[in-house]
Parts: structure tokens; C-alpha cells; sequence
């Protein structure tokens, strides 16, 4: 079952047949990600085959991790698999 573990917190987990892995990202089904630990960042990226993602800043305990999580609120067609999915970077352990 991957889990998406930062600064002692379990930020998300779920069952396998729940994730959808892109490019050995880990995409998280947004009911399955505690919200508490995530607040919205303005931060953007462009990716040229999945479109525009957009990042939340991890928080857990004080600290905060800036642009940690990322998603596609509305993905290029060939990534409509991760349609508003969470995954995870910066220093946040992701198992598989």
C-alpha cells in the first residue's frame, strides 16, 4: 500500500489498485491525501505532455516543506489518468 510519510506524518496512503504511478510518481486520489498537512502554494510548473501543475506546501508540526505535493487540476489529455491526483517530492517518502 504506498504512503507518502514527511517529518513522522503519514501525509497519504492507499491501496494499490487506488494510485496511478506516471514516471515513478506515485499520483494520490485526493480523498486518500490528509488535507491538514497541505496548503495551497502559488507556485506553477509546465510539463509538455501532462499540461500545468500546480502545488501545495507540506506542513506538519511547524515546519514546512514549500511546493512538496503537485497536481493537475486539468491535465493534457494524455495524462487525464492523474486528473486532479496528488504526488509528492521534496523530501517526502514515498512507498510503493
Amino acid at each position: 500500500m504506498p504512503k507518502a510519510i514527511w517529518n513522522g506524518a503519514v501525509i497519504a496512503e492507499a491501496p494499490d489498485n487506488e494510485v496511478e504511478i506516471v514516471e515513478q510518481n506515485v499520483y494520490f486520489p485526493p480523498e486518500r491525501v490528509k488535507r491538514e498537512y497541505l496548503q495551497d502554494s502559488s507556485h506553477t510548473t509546465l510539463c509538455p505532455w501532462k499540461g500545468v501543475a500546480s502545488y501545495y506546501d507540506v506542513v506538519v508540526d511547524g515546519q514546512t516543506n514549500r511546493n512538496a505535493a503537485w497536481y493537475y487540476p486539468t491535465p493534457k489529455d494524455a495524462a487525464k489518468a492523474i486528473a486532479g491526483r496528488i504526488a509528492f517530492w521534496h523530501g517526502v517518502e514515498v512507498s510503493r
